[in-house]
């Protein structure tokens, strides 16, 4: 079974709670993949970041390689990054199960999604806040995965931005069966059912876990305030 396979699985599972690595404590990464995994989250996001497509730097294909020896979660990489295509077969090496890149930075982005596909991974495109859902629709059929950014990207603790709702609502209409909605940025407790009732199914969740003392629990809590806003919209 391919990654993208086992990867696009996952939606049998859904609402689906994915910690936000930014976020961990880097210092003490095998602890706090055990932490993850007693906590049974169902993946892990790697946030990629540059410097130059956003104005941080996070790590790379070698970081992320040393991690998928500590556990065999699924991998979501999100590479906020200029040029992805230079840099896929590292990313795809690494262990990435899905990889998503940015309309922002690949203005003809199908090429790369199909080469990703190819590769064995889930594809996944990303829009920004100020970027119109208009602009990824001729994509779409590539996509396994549609990332809305519900914060500018490059930052964790940002607060939710309520504009990607409607993103949210126009792209759960546009997507084919089986790929899947994700929300990223200022997820909570408090947002979570929103981004839910709105049809995102796959929530990156930093602070609200990683600040959390008991990760097990913060988990469960989005799990359950997503579930209930889903069942309570049909």
């Amino acid at each position: 079974m391919s990654r993208r396979t086992t990867f696009l699985k996952l939606q049998d599972d859904a609402p689906l709670i994915a910690p936000s690595m930014l976020k961990c404590d880097f210092g003490n990464l095998h602890r706090e993949v055990e932490l993850l995994e007693a906590a049974e989250v169902p993946l892990l996001h790697l946030d990629v970041m540059d410097g130059h497509f956003v104005p941080n730097l996070s790590y790379g294909p070698m970081v992320i390689q040393r991690l998928r020896e500590l556990t065999e979660l699924p991998f979501d990489a999100h590479l906020m990054i200029s040029e992805p295509e230079r840099y896929l077969d590292e990313f795809v090496a690494a262990g990435c199960d899905a990889i998503t890149i940015h309309i922002e930075a690949v203005p003809e982005p199908i090429p790369l999604l199909e080469r990703i596909r190819e590769s064995g991974a889930a594809a996944g495109l990303a829009l920004n806040p100020g970027t119109p859902v208009e602009l990824i629709a001729p994509a779409l059929e590539s996509c396994d995965l549609v990332l809305v950014m519900s914060v500018e990207p490059g930052f964790g603790g940002q607060k939710f931005m309520p504009s990607a709702l409607e993103k949210l609502r126009t792209l759960s209409s546009m997507i084919s069966v089986g790929t899947l909605l994700s929300i990223d940025g200022g997820i909570s407790p408090d947002t979570i059912g929103a981004a839910s009732q709105a049809g995102a199914n796959l929530f990156v969740a930093g602070s609200s876990i990683f600040d959390a003392s008991d990760y097990r629990d913060a988990a469960a809590q989005l799990f359950d305030a997503a579930s209930h806003a889903a069942s309570s919209s049909l």
